[in-house]
């Protein structure tokens, strides 16, 4: 069964979360979001399960150098804003076949 894992290298999470999957075996297929972001069809699938506010970290850099704190968008903005700054994402984002996960979450995997 493979799976997919939308992170960046930079990521202790998304480390984690491939390390985790490498240890058992599991073929994965990561996708840096710094050379590619994620689709709005995959983006949407995490936000109808999760919620928009779920995928946005905050303490990110990126929210802040964008001066978002303050930002009182609807989830059809903020999910475009997504697809545009893919690095606002909370990452990793973990896809096998229908379950879906946000951040580390190692007892679902």
């Amino acid at each position: 069964m493979d799976v997919q894992v939308f992170g960046t290298r930079r990521c202790a999470d998304t480390r984690k979360a491939l390390r985790f999957f490498s240890e058992r075996r599991v073929r994965t297929h990561f996708v840096d979001l710094k050379e590619r972001a994620a689709s709005k069809r995959e983006l949407r699938r995490f936000s109808q399960k999760f919620g928009v506010a779920a995928l946005i970290d905050q303490s990110s850099k990126r929210f802040e150098a964008l001066g978002l704190r303050q930002a009182h968008y609807g989830e059809a903005r903020w999910l475009e804003l997504l697809e545009e700054e893919p690095l606002l994402l909370e990452t990793p984002l973990v896809r096998r076949d229908s379950d879906l996960t946000v951040g580390a979450a190692e007892e679902i995997w």
